[in-house]
Parts: C-alpha cells; structure tokens; sequence
C-alpha cells in the first residue's frame, strides 16, 4: 500500500515561527478570493461547448507544454504523449499508454512549480490519494476519468467551483468571437484579447495568408497601407465590442520604432509584392508594434508585451509539430534604450498602459523597476514562463518592489492552457506573495497593519485595476 499523498498547508511559507504565523494569517485573508485571470490560452471552446474534459492525459499532459518539455528532455518522444505532428504523422492515440508514460515519470517533476501545481490540482480537485507512478497509473486513471465524467466536473461547473471572476483568453486577431459573446450571455466573464502577432509580424511564414483572412474578417481591403491599418482598427474594436480589455504582442526585444508614414507605406508595398528584405521585414514588424501601442492610446486596450524568449529554438521539433510546443528558451533583453521612443510618446499617456513581462530576470532590477517607477503608463507583469515559480517569484519581489513598490505590479496572471490547473497557480502566487510580505513586516520594512491591504492588492485587485476589469 502505497503511503498516503497529502498537501503541506504550510507550502510556500517560511519556516521561521514568527514569518510563518504572519503568513498564514495574510493567505488565510486572501485565500478565498475570486481569481482574476487577466492572460491564459483556455480556449473559450472549451466552456460554450461543456463537454467534459475528456480523459486524464488529454486534460493533464498533452496541451501542458511546461509537462511534455520536461518529459522530452528526459527522452520520451513527444509523438509518445500524443502531441498531433504537422505532416499528419503517427502520435500515439491510446490515453491510457500516454497515462501511463507520464506517472512511470512523475518524479521528474520534484522541485518544480509543474509537480507543486499537479499535486495541488490531483489532490484538492480531483481527491487522488497518492502519488501517480508505474505501479498506480491505470489506478489513477479510471479514478481520473470517473472524476472527468461526472457533471461536476464539467467546464463550466469548473469554472465556478475554482472561483473564477473572469477569465481572458487569448485569440487571433481574425478568430471569430461569437463563443466570447455566447458565454457572456449566459453569465460567464469569457473576454477575448487580441494577438496580432501573426498580421503585424511579416518574419512569420503565415503572415500573407493572415492579410487575407485579416480582409475578409474585417470587411476591408488591405492591398495597401492605409486599407491595413483600417482592417486591423477595426478588428480592434470587434474585440472590445465582444469584451476585450486587452492586446497580446510576443517580441524578441523590446526595439519598438515607428517609421514615418510614408516610409511604413513603401515598406508595405515591398512586403506585399515579394520585393522586401530581412530588414525590411523586422523593420516593418519593431514599426506595427509602436502602432499598436498608438492604436491602444485611442482605443485604451491595455498593451500586453512578452520579451526575451528565441521562440521554437529547436527547429527539428517546430518542423514537426508546429509553433508553441516548449521548446522556448530565455534570451538577454534590453529595455532601456529600446523603449525611450515609445515611452517618450505614450509613457505619460492617460490613455496607454503597457504591461511587460520578461524572460531576462536580470533585468527586474536594474531596469524594469527603475522604468515602472517612473512612467505612469508602465505595469510589470508577474514572473513569466521560466519564472512563475516559488523562488522566482521571491527573487521578483525583491528585485522591483523596492523600487517600482507593489501598485506598479500587474498582479498574477496564470499563464495557463491547462484549465483544471488555474486555482493551483494563483494559490502558489498568493502563498508567495503573503510570505514575502510576512518577510519584511518581522523585518520591519512594512507596517503590519498596511500588510493585508498589500496582500489583497497582489492577489486579486491589482490585476482588475492594471487590466481595466470591470
């Protein structure tokens, strides 16, 4: 009989007594708050459908890209977890065999956000009793699939048993939103936000065939410039028309220059026509990112932009299975001098507010605080990808408060594509952040009385206030 599988109430917090007793008392006013998920990749298919989940390695392993990457680094083939190939190749299709897989390697994921957010999810949601391995995996898994096929179970009574005030999730700017609409209407805060990145991004390879879904979603001709720029202001307010508070830009740096008009104009033509260079190309794309940002000073989207990761590094693997399949690795990033044109536009902006996040940790510190504690129009997202961790979000903390201090923070966003996981990652946020908090009230740095209004700041209000929810 395999020892039973339990939850540390204490996780997250120090274990110095009198850190630790504040701590509790901080989560314990935080705990239960509604979660506010202001960025994820739930598609909103999954709720307007309500069909249940599935079986547990559809729900728990194959869309997890932080699971299949630690897998595949360990050696297991991703067409062994089932992840669809590109050219239609064989992936395996038993979910059993990819459940099995999984636990016979569950120990990989020891001292990782990934196992501290399963062992939430497995034991508080799901009530498994002990820790998935070999010899207990089809266990598990017709446990896990009763679990799945109960009507309690199902999506969108998911959605209200882990609390969730809003969800936003996170479309192309051509995707339809008629599912956003539906769930509104029937009482659920779904909200799209638009991800231009593939029309405002010519060094994509589908960035032509974009144009001509971009034209025909928007009404609009977009042989030229200006007819562009129309079709995507209009796909813009669809957005907020279905709810939308937000834009989404993934970047490689943070180099974000307009062109003058006639030069954006000449350099579309170019692109167009067959005619443009690699300079051109990322010209064009560091120029529609400063549009966008235009576009928000007028429309008030709040501007989303993730720096700093060399997205599909392993090009054998994009060749087979396609874009975002993990294989996305941390890159140094520059912030200063990049973003002074922008900012010296729209930093004092009231209209514009521009949310950043980075995989360059080093950078919290010497920039990004020193950023966000100057221009009003700054917010720094919460620790990202590599990041959202225990001492990530510690090493956060201390890096940009000091400076940027808890109101010019983003609050927490999940991140997530796997639904049944969300409650988890904000509880690990929310531990963090009153234990980091508990840390510099017995160091006295901060007053204990303001410390719960800090801790409700970071849980829940400061990401309604930076994401402009109602």
């Amino acid at each position: 009989m395999s020892k039973r599988w339990s939850l540390d109430p204490d996780r997250c917090f120090s274990p110095e007594p009198r850190q630790r007793d504040l701590a509790r008392h901080l989560y314990e006013g935080v705990r239960e708050l509604p979660l506010v998920c202001p960025h994820g990749h739930v598609q909103p298919s999954l709720l307007a459908d309500d069909e249940p989940l599935g079986d547990p390695a559809s729900m728990l392993v194959v869309p997890d890209h932080y699971v299949v990457r630690m897998l595949y680094s360990q050696g297991v083939a991703l067409e062994d977890l089932g992840v669809p190939r590109r050219d239609g190749g064989d992936s395996e299709s038993d979910p059993r065999r990819i459940w099995r897989r999984f636990c016979e390697h569950f120990h990989l994921f020891a001292g990782t956000p990934t196992g501290l957010w399963l062992k939430d999810e497995l034991i508080d949601l799901f009530g498994v009793e002990e820790r998935p391995s070999t010899e207990n995996a089809d266990a598990l898994f017709d446990h896990l699939s009763e679990r799945l096929h109960d009507p309690a179970y199902r999506p969108r009574a998911l959605f209200q048993r882990l609390g969730v005030e809003v969800l936003c999730t996170t479309d192309a700017a051509t995707d339809p939103l008629a599912m956003h609409q539906q769930l509104q209407r029937e009482g659920f805060s779904v909200r799209p936000t638009f991800r231009p990145d593939a029309l405002v991004d010519p060094t994509r390879e589908d960035w032509s065939s974009s144009l001509e879904l971009l034209s025909e979603r928007s009404g609009h001709d977009v042989s030229d410039y200006e007819g562009y720029l129309r079709a995507i202001e209009a796909r813009r307010s669809a957005f907020r028309e279905a709810g939308a508070t937000a834009t989404d830009h993934a970047a490689f740096t943070a180099d974000l220059r307009a062109l003058d008009p006639e030069s954006a104009a000449a350099t579309f033509e170019r692109l167009t026509t067959g005619r443009a260079d690699a300079l051109d190309r990322s010209r064009f794309a560091s120029h529609m990112l400063a549009e966008m940002a235009r576009m928000s000073t007028d429309d008030g989207l709040v501007m989303q932009l993730h720096v700093g990761s060399l997205r599909d590094h392993h090009q054998a693997l994009f060749e087979r299975f396609g874009r975002d399949i993990g294989a996305d690795i941390p890159v140094a990033t520059e912030w200063t001098r990049a973003l002074r044109p922008l900012l010296n536009r729209f930093g004092a902006d009231p209209g514009f507010r521009l949310v950043l996040y980075t995989l360059d940790e080093s950078t919290y510190g010497r920039e990004l605080a020193p950023l966000a504690g100057h221009y009003p129009a700054l917010r720094l997202g919460a620790p990202w990808w590599f990041f959202d961790s225990v001492l990530g979000m510690e090493r956060f903390l201390d890096a940009v408060v000091e400076t940027a201090g808890v109101f010019n923070l983003a609050g927490f966003n999940d991140d997530t594509r796997a639904y049944p996981s969300i409650r988890a990652r904000h509880d690990v946020w929310r531990r963090v952040s009153c234990n980091w908090l508990a840390g510099r009230v017995v160091r006295g740095l901060i007053d204990e009385d303001v410390a719960p209004d800090l801790a409700r700041a970071l849980a829940y209000d400061q990401a309604k206030a930076t994401y402009r929810l109602p």
